[in-house]
């Protein structure tokens, strides 16, 4: 079974971190390795109707985020690569200055160093030069950046629609078709 680990850290928006562990866990083709860190923790009650035990129950493995000695904090652990959702600019500062004070960061720096997929999905708004400055550094160094903008050409009819329409073109970066992505297949005429 393939490997994907799943960051969510403490920007608002863990709903995507969440919504991706469930649809990874319908799949069944990847095992998924969890960490939050703290401020993951303190969003998850306030944004959702998740509690964080609920969460770490729809992954596969649960990484305590100052386990430096985990798995996935080896590059020798084969992965498929990692996502974070949502990414906090000081997860983002973190990745991008290689400054692995927890394992989220840890295991982000192994994906890059391994030449693994590293997708992050920045939620700041709005953005003033620094954060602009942070994105296209990571850009430089092949993470992937996927705002979660939303795309209304499938006109979405609640915010589960858009989540899952971000989501599911997250999967596609991995290969996995999880059937919720509205493709544009052209204008109706």
């Amino acid at each position: 079974m393939k490997r994907l680990i799943i960051g969510i850290s403490g920007s608002s928006g863990v709903i995507y971190g969440i919504r991706l562990l469930e649809i990874l866990r319908q799949q069944k083709l990847f095992e998924t390795h969890l960490v939050l860190t703290s401020s993951a923790r303190l969003s998850i009650p306030i944004e959702t109707d998740y509690s964080v035990a609920d969460v770490e129950r729809l992954a596969n493995v649960t990484h305590a985020p100052e386990d430096h000695a985990a798995s996935i904090a080896s590059g020798s652990y084969l992965t498929e690569g990692m996502v974070v959702a949502p990414c906090s600019m000081k997860s983002l500062s973190g990745i991008v200055h290689s400054y692995a004070d927890n394992l989220l960061l840890r295991a982000a720096d192994v994906c890059l160093k391994e030449q693994r997929r590293l997708v992050v999905l920045p939620r700041e708004t709005p953005l003033h030069v620094g954060h602009c400055k942070l994105l296209y550094d990571a850009a430089q160094m092949g993470v992937t950046i996927m705002p979660p903008m939303p795309a209304f050409y499938g006109k979405p009819k609640t915010i589960d629609d858009l989540v899952n329409n971000t989501l599911g073109r997250v999967l596609d970066l991995f290969g996995i078709e999880a059937g919720i992505v509205q493709r544009w297949t052209g204008p109706d005429r």
